[in-house]
């Protein structure tokens, strides 16, 4: 079962981390994210741009509305995701516990991806057949 690993870090933190303790968390976390996938356990992941660089999109008064920032206004920011391949959620959590960003302040969120094939196909003959109208 596919998980999306979502890791949350202290950008105050962050930044005033030296840059020889920076590099070495750096190493560390790729060292293991290189474990996960020699394993089959990573199926992908991605680090994201700072939060000031998002923009929130929302529907307001029967239009699209732009917000800059994130939708939430927390100290901790999403820094990044991986795709977790793992038995079931205990499996998940086993093995993003080794994970050594979590000994630098990352935050884990981990949540089972959601199966869309059946709603998608669903969805697909509806709009087949209104086509074909």
């Amino acid at each position: 079962m596919k998980y999306i690993c979502l890791g949350y870090y202290d950008k105050e933190k962050f930044d005033g981390m030296p840059e020889s303790e920076r590099n070495a968390m750096f190493d560390a976390c790729f060292e293991y994210d290189d474990h996960l996938r020699a394993n089959g356990h990573s199926t992908g992941g991605t680090a994201l741009q700072p939060a000031e660089t998002a923009l929130t999109l929302s529907w307001k008064d029967g239009k699209v509305a732009t917000t800059d920032g994130p939708y939430a206004e927390t100290k901790e920011q999403l820094g990044g995701l991986g795709v977790l391949e793992a038995r079931d959620m205990n499996h998940a959590v086993q093995l993003m516990s080794q994970h050594p960003a979590l000994k630098y302040g990352t935050l884990w969120e981990i949540r089972p991806v959601g199966d869309m094939s059946e709603i998608m196909k669903a969805s697909e003959q509806r709009r087949r057949q209104n086509t074909a109208r």
